[in-house]
């Protein structure tokens, strides 16, 4: 089994923006990540920058995940952004991606989400609220076993196999 390590985002590289590039238009996994419209947001393709990463790494702590010295992921977490579903103060909002295929279905996202929890109780935070499309069985099963809880559904947010599905928005207090 690979080492796992993880290492604040602070430097963007043009080989970090390449990997969050090819993650982002995956198309395994782009449906799982993004919120799409419809069809042609599904279809469109991304491009992440070194100045895109400058930017978002000033309101977002940004995580790289490392199986040895690969870089197969990401994770991230905001404090109180506009997305809240429950607006409590000093709220952080998570997201996870494993990039690279053969990372997934290794316990990687739950030693990733052990250390974001970690993370966030560091800075004082209390409660994390995440967002999962209903369709990602396998992600609502591992925040549920994490001791994440449903607190309500976005009804047609995103699109996927010819259809709208929900967003379910579940929380955990620290």
């Amino acid at each position: 089994m690979a080492s796992i390590h993880f290492s604040r985002l602070t430097e963007p590289t043009t080989a970090i923006a390449a990997a969050f590039t090819r993650w982002e238009n995956d198309q395994q996994i782009k449906y799982l990540a993004r919120f799409n419209r419809d069809q042609a947001d599904l279809d469109a393709s991304n491009e992440i920058t070194i100045a895109s990463l400058a930017q978002r790494i000033q309101h977002t702590a940004i995580y790289l995940i490392y199986a040895d010295q690969q870089l197969i992921g990401e994770m991230s977490y905001q404090i109180d952004p506009p997305l809240l579903l429950k607006h409590e103060a000093n709220s952080a909002w998570i997201g996870i991606t494993i990039g690279e295929h053969h990372a997934r279905g290794q316990g990687i996202g739950n030693q990733a989400l052990v250390y974001l929890e970690q993370q966030i109780a560091a800075q004082g935070l209390r409660r994390i609220e995440l967002g999962v499309f209903e369709f990602n069985q396998p992600a609502f099963a591992l925040y549920t076993k994490r001791g994440y809880h449903e607190i309500g559904r976005i009804n047609d947010f995103t699109y996927w196999q010819e259809r709208m599905w929900a967003d379910i928005r579940m929380e955990k207090w620290l």
